[in-house]
């Protein structure tokens, strides 16, 4: 199909898409959005669209945030970017403070985060968190002569290498394998597909009814046990602390955190908690970092996405003490933390984030978030009664509903039948943009969506199964 719009056409000619098979993509005309306002999104031909996964995950007050807008100029007012190496800047410096200070949270374990990596993306915060593990296991003589890392089936924790290979989804991570570094892998709390749970499927989040031991953790505490028998101890453990994004928003059991973050203390590893998805509220909790709802605080976490509320590209890569401290040493010794990146500690992105995580941090931020959460659970409840809907599982401002052939049987739709793709082509048509992961459709509105927008949301996608599926009865 040729393109109806002159960037359309462009688009076709020139653009290589992230995640996308560009055969079909060719085959149909884009949607070129060019101007948000709230929740709100504008094609080039005028079509209004509510954006339901907040522009794949990043943008949580929604476009145009006045207060974050003119952080921006105010700062392009100064300077736009400088240096990190050698020289410091007055935006980079207050956003370190102030998310060292939210960070700090009610964690039960006497573990302060107080040191701050500035990087690009969420890749390239782990990237950071991956090397600062390794050296800091090296010249502690913890990792026996050999960095081992440990992560959760199901991960998902960016695209360079490295982060690469602390991944365990076949589809995304197969392709690259001569590429990776050997990592380990326990399985993933996912309870509605859980082997353990013995719960019978029923009309409700199967993190609710499950019927289980606690065997996943158990498997945690195996694994562990067998690297200490071989001397092959874990340098650290890696975990999207309260739900796995890209696995398909797997949520995990209350409790299943704190659970492996004590076993992971106890074997000597460090605790990597990456909240690129998770982090700012967006998985809830009382501070901005999702494992601070089970009191739990990591020795490294990983912070993108949302940090700029969805407007520049920057992250962070927190940090304790006592690992910021193995880097130190006389210039001779060569202990430098040799890494960093051409736009580490930007200005500009940290304007914009000092003004993001000041309206995360309000009040007025955080009862709106919970009254979002509250119009969420009670719209949800709606998609129960269509019978290709097999779990609906939310987490904070987070919606995964996982589609199914036949929610008696949780009998999957096989990848190749587009099930999810179908589903938000519909969701597109009723003019509610979202993305799927496989079988499962994603809704994470911005945190200021209405009522009312929420509403539209949930009607689009019911209408875009019944469309699909039929209108039948559970």
């Amino acid at each position: 199909m040729k393109a109806k719009t002159p960037i359309g056409r462009l688009d076709h000619a020139h653009v290589w898409h992230p995640f996308t098979q560009m055969r079909d993509w060719l085959r149909r005309d884009p949607v070129v959005l060019v101007r948000g306002k709230g929740t709100r999104l504008w094609d080039a031909g005028g079509n209004e669209y509510l954006d339901a996964n907040s522009s794949i995950w990043t943008n949580l007050h929604g476009h145009s945030h006045p207060a974050i807008d003119a952080a921006i100029r105010r700062q392009l007012g100064k300077v736009a970017h400088v240096s990190a190496l050698g020289f410091a800047n007055e935006p980079a410096s207050r956003l370190a403070a102030e998310l060292v200070a939210a960070a700090r949270g009610p964690g039960r374990d006497g573990r302060k985060l107080t040191k701050v990596f500035f990087s690009d993306d969420g890749s390239t915060a782990i990237e950071t968190a991956l090397k600062l593990a390794h050296e800091y296991s090296r010249r502690t003589g913890a990792s026996r002569g050999k960095t081992r890392y440990l992560s959760v089936r199901g991960g998902y924790h960016g695209d360079t290498v490295g982060a690469v290979s602390l991944g365990h989804i076949e589809l995304f991570h197969k392709a690259y394998r001569g590429l990776l570094f050997p990592t380990d892998a326990v399985m993933a709390p996912y309870c509605y597909r859980c082997p353990f749970n013995r719960a019978r499927p029923d009309r409700q989040d199967a993190r609710l009814g499950r019927k289980c031991g606690w065997e996943c953790v158990d498997l945690v505490r195996r694994q562990f046990a067998k690297a200490r028998a071989e001397d092959r101890p874990y340098s650290a453990f890696v975990v999207e602390p309260r739900l796995q994004g890209a696995a398909g928003m797997i949520p995990q059991p209350e409790g299943w955190l704190a659970r492996v973050a004590a076993l992971a203390r106890a074997h000597g590893a460090l605790l990597i908690t990456d909240e690129v998805m998770t982090g700012f509220g967006r998985a809830g909790g009382p501070g901005i970092l999702a494992s601070q709802a089970e009191g739990v605080t990591p020795d490294l976490v990983a912070l993108a996405k949302g940090l700029t509320g969805g407007t520049m590209p920057m992250a962070a890569t927190l940090a304790t003490r006592r690992i910021f401290d193995a880097f130190l040493g006389e210039y001779a010794e060569f202990k430098t933390f040799f890494h960093g990146h051409s736009y580490t500690a930007n200005p500009l992105g940290a304007a914009a984030a000092r003004a993001s995580l000041s309206l995360v941090r309000s009040t007025k931020a955080t009862h709106k978030r919970q009254r979002l959460g509250d119009w969420m659970e009670a719209g949800l409840e709606r998609l129960w009664s269509h019978p290709n809907v097999g779990d609906i599982r939310r987490v904070g401002l987070v919606a995964g509903i996982e589609l199914t052939k036949d929610w008696k049987t949780r009998r999957p739709f096989a990848l190749g039948e587009q099930a999810g793709i179908r589903v938000c082509a519909g969701m597109a048509r009723r003019g509610v943009l979202t993305r799927p992961i496989g079988n499962v459709v994603v809704l994470m509105p911005p945190y200021c969506t209405t009522r009312g927008q929420w509403t539209r949301m949930v009607d689009a996608l019911l209408g875009s199964l019944r469309e699909e599926f039929g209108a039948g009865r559970v």
